[in-house]
């Protein structure tokens, strides 16, 4: 009995750390995305979290974009944007200061860190 109630006990302490350290995630991110061609883009998303679910924007050239299909497991993240019919993957994790995301676009992939945007 007192085995089950320390397990069950572990079990929300984990789940509890797993929500609130992806909530910290919710806010405003920039980087920049060099790719092999030598091109740099910014990057600035504004990301929303609830539950397992993240939402949000993207600001690209052609403006603010929606973040579509975003889930989290534990400080892992998926999500697509949408350009010119063109669905730009990104998967993502969490590091507190930072995020680490690689974004493909087809067989091209490149990889850009993520800084808070002080507020």
């Amino acid at each position: 009995m007192k085995t089950r109630i320390f397990a069950t006990f572990l079990f929300l302490i984990c789940f509890f750390y797993a929500s609130a350290t992806t909530e910290n995630l919710n806010g405003k991110w920039t980087g920049l995305l060099k790719t092999d061609q030598g091109d740099e883009y910014p990057l600035l998303y504004s990301f929303k979290i609830a539950g397992t679910e993240l939402t949000g924007t993207a600001k690209t050239p052609k403006g603010e974009l929606p973040i579509n299909d975003g889930k989290i497991t534990g400080d892992k993240f998926t999500f697509n944007v949408i350009i010119s019919n063109m669905e730009i993957d990104h998967e993502g994790k969490f590091y507190g200061d930072s995020v680490g995301v690689d974004i493909s676009l087809g067989d091209a992939k490149s990889h850009a860190t993520l800084k808070r945007v002080a507020q």
